[in-house]
C-alpha cells in the first residue's frame, strides 16, 4: 500500500517520553509530518503536542485525540508510531494494520515470537510496512563497520562477540516505572536493553541463529502493583554453528554502558556507544591489532589502533540515526509491496529473546 503523496502523515499512539525524540526525527526527515497524537486522555495528548510544538514546531499543529481507536480510524494518517508498553503493543499493532496504517513500533514488538509472527502475518495480509524502532540499524556507521569486518585487512574471522547495555536505576524507577512492572514489561532489562545487544550480535554474525544458549537472571526487581518480578540484571551466552560465540549483559543496576567488542583471529573492534551515539558530529569505532614485540630481554606490547568514523550527528540533526530511520521508512513506502526483511529482523531478535528468557528459568 504505497503512499499516495510525497508526505507521510504520522500518528503517534501514546505520549511516551521516547515519542518526543521521534517527533523531532519526523520533523527533520525529508517526507514526514506528525498529524495527530492520541492518548487515553485528550488533555494529555494536547499537553504533549504543546510541549513538542514549542520545542520543534510543525507548520500546522497536530490534532490531539482522546483514544487510540480515533487515531486509527482517521483518514488523515498514513503511518503510526507505537511506543506503547510491550504488554499492550500487539493489540494495537494488529489494529493499526487492519486499518491500513504502516507501522513503526518500539521494541520488543510483542511478548513472544508467536505474537510477532501473528503481527507480521496481519501486516502482510493488509499490505502494510512494519519496522521496529531500533535506531542504530539505520546508522551509517554500520555500513562502514561491515566493510571493515569483510576486509582482508580487518580482524580476520570473527570468533567472539561481547556486548553490554546498562544504566543505573534509582529507587523511584524501581518502584514506579513501567519497566519494573510485569504486567507491562515482563522482560524487564532484557526487553528494554537486551533487545539491542541481541540485535547487534545477530547483525554482526550475518543473522545466523544460535545453536546453543545458556542464560542467567542475575537479579530482579518488582515495582508497585507488579504481579511478578522482572529481570534487573541478565546475562547470556550464545554459540553459533560457524564457530562464533557471543555473550551479553543488560542491567538496570550498572551505570551507562553500551559497548560492543568483536574479536577476530587478527584483531578486534571496539565500539563504546553502539546504541546511543555520544554527543558530537561523528560516530565510529576502533580497530585494534596489537603487536607483541620481543628483543632478547625487551618485551613490549604495541597498541596499533586505527579509528574509523563517519560524519553523523548523535541526535536531532540529519543525518542522525533516528532521522535516517524515518527517511528509510518513508522510502519503503514508495515500493509496490512492503519490505518484509525488517519484520524478519524483529522476529529473529524476539526468537532469541524468548530462548534466553526461558533458559534463565523466567516465564511470563
Amino acid at each position: 500500500m504505497p503512499l499516495k503523496s510525497d508526505t507521510c502523515r504520522w500518528g503517534i499512539l501514546s505520549t511516551a517520553g521516547i515519542a518526543k525524540k521521534n517527533w523531532r526525527a519526523i520533523s527533520r526527515s525529508t517526507q514526514g509530518i506528525v498529524s495527530a497524537v492520541a492518548s487515553r486522555d485528550a488533555a494529555s495528548a494536547q499537553r504533549f503536542i504543546d510541549e513538542c510544538q514549542a520545542n520543534c514546531p510543525f507548520e500546522s499543529a497536530p490534532v490531539a485525540l482522546g483514544s487510540y481507536q480515533a487515531l486509527l480510524e482517521s483518514k488523515d494518517i498514513d503511518a503510526v508510531y507505537i511506543p506503547l508498553p510491550t504488554g499492550l503493543r500487539k493489540e494495537w499493532i494488529i489494529a493499526a494494520a487492519k486499518h491500513g496504517k504502516h507501522i513503526l513500533a518500539e521494541k520488543p514488538a510483542a511478548l513472544t515470537a508467536a505474537d510477532v509472527q501473528e503481527i507480521l502475518d496481519v501486516c502482510k495480509t493488509h499490505g502494510v510496512q512494519f519496522m521496529d524502532g531500533v535506531m542504530f540499524m539505520h546508522s551509517r556507521r554500520l555500513e562502514q563497520l561491515r566493510q571493515t569486518l569483510d576486509s582482508p585487512t580487518g580482524i580476520g574471522s570473527i570468533k567472539r562477540i561481547a556486548t553490554q547495555f546498562s544504566f543505573y536505576s534509582d529507587q523511584e524507577f524501581r518502584t514506579t516505572n513501567i519497566r519494573s512492572n510485569s504486567k507491562y514489561e515482563p522482560h524487564g532489562a532484557l526487553g528494554d536493553l537486551g533487545w539491542y545487544t541481541i540485535r547487534m550480535i545477530l547483525w554482526i554474525n550475518q543473522w545466523r541463529m544460535p545453536t546453543q544458549i545458556s542464560a542467567r537472571c542475575i537479579s530482579t526487581l518488582q515495582g508497585q502493583g507488579s504481579p511478578k518480578s522482572v529481570p534487573m540484571e541478565f546475562s547470556a551466552e550464545l554459540q553459533f554453528d560457524n564457530g562464533v560465540s557471543a555473550s551479553f549483559y543488560c542491567s538496570f543496576a550498572t551505570e551507562h554502558q553500551q559497548w560492543c567488542h568483536i574479536s577476530g583471529e587478527k584483531g578486534s573492534i571496539w565500539i563504546d556507544d553502539f546504541v546511543l551515539p555520544c554527543f558530537g558530529s561523528n560516530v565510529g569505532y576502533d580497530l585494534n591489532r596489537p603487536e607483541f614485540v620481543t628483543d632478547v630481554c625487551d618485551f613490549h606490547m604495541h597498541r596499533r589502533s586505527q579509528r574509523f568514523s563517519v560524519a553523523e550527528y548523535d541526535s536531532g540533526h540529519a543525518p542522525s540515526q533516528e532521522i535516517t530511520m524515518f527517511d528509510t521508512f518513508h522510502g519503503l513506502l514508495k515500493g509496490s509491496t512492503p519490505d518484509e526483511s525488517w519484520g524478519r529482523m524483529t522476529l529473529q531478535t524476539q526468537q532469541v529473546l524468548d530462548r534466553v528468557f526461558q533458559a534463565a528459568g523466567c516465564s511470563l
